[in-house]
């Protein structure tokens, strides 16, 4: 589908799942970081992941991972049947090609410096050439000792310069009411949200889940002026 894409994150339960692929949600994302009030274990995440499958849905699956062990990460893929993990702590970019490319990087840069800098060093082959993967990273908020999830929004001038070289998840404080301010200023590849759509950590409310798929969708999105 054209126009960004639309990450709903923190998934916990077979009902908000069914909720965001049928609003339209083009990746749903599982936690695995035992400390988030968003965690779910792996078995529970395969059968969700399942019954999906069973019922037709097709939604790219993401398992979220926060300093976890190459070998967990894998085998969690695999028991999950997930698409991609997104590495969300202080991983190396070797661990990229341990993963041979099913992963994105999760950076949360406090300058533009640090985010040039961390966008060249995870977005790099082992040959040096910038690889091809999308999303290329996931742009959150900077909080000390805390890896995402705090509802903080991101400084968009920092991400809009990311953007325009490499396609991005925007994460970090994203809702319906400035959802669409942020698509315009910062022009992403995609959308990563999860406190913005729940009634609790971990839990979705299906109404905002579908008015924020569709206050994406209905945002103009034009590839040439990226």
């Amino acid at each position: 589908m054209n126009g960004p894409k639309v990450k709903i994150c923190g998934i916990t339960r077979l009902d908000d799942a069914l909720a965001a692929a049928e609003a339209g949600a083009d990746m749903l994302g599982f936690n695995f970081y035992e400390r988030s009030p968003r965690y779910i274990a792996p078995p529970e995440c395969a059968r969700v992941v399942t019954s999906l499958r069973d019922r037709g849905l097709v939604t790219r699956t993401v398992g979220v991972f926060v300093n976890a062990p190459p070998e967990f990460v894998l085998s969690t893929l695999e028991m999950c049947a997930l698409d991609l993990a997104q590495l969300h702590g202080d991983e190396p970019p070797a661990m990229l090609s341990l993963l041979d490319e099913r992963a994105f990087k999760a950076i949360r840069p406090r300058t533009p410096a640090e985010a040039r800098s961390a966008a060249r060093r995870y977005t790099r082959d082992e040959a040096g050439s910038r690889a091809l993967r999308q999303p290329a990273l996931l742009l959150d908020a900077a909080r000390a000792g805390q890896y995402g999830g705090t509802g903080a929004t991101v400084d968009w001038s920092l991400a809009r310069g990311l953007a325009a070289t490499y396609p991005i998840l925007l994460a970090g404080g994203l809702r319906l009411e400035n959802v669409g301010e942020a698509l315009r200023t910062v022009r992403p590849w995609g959308v990563d949200v999860a406190s913005g759509v729940e009634l609790a950590p971990g839990r979705k409310d299906h109404k905002k889940v579908a008015q924020f798929v569709a206050a994406v969708r209905n945002q103009p999105f034009d590839e040439a002026s990226r």
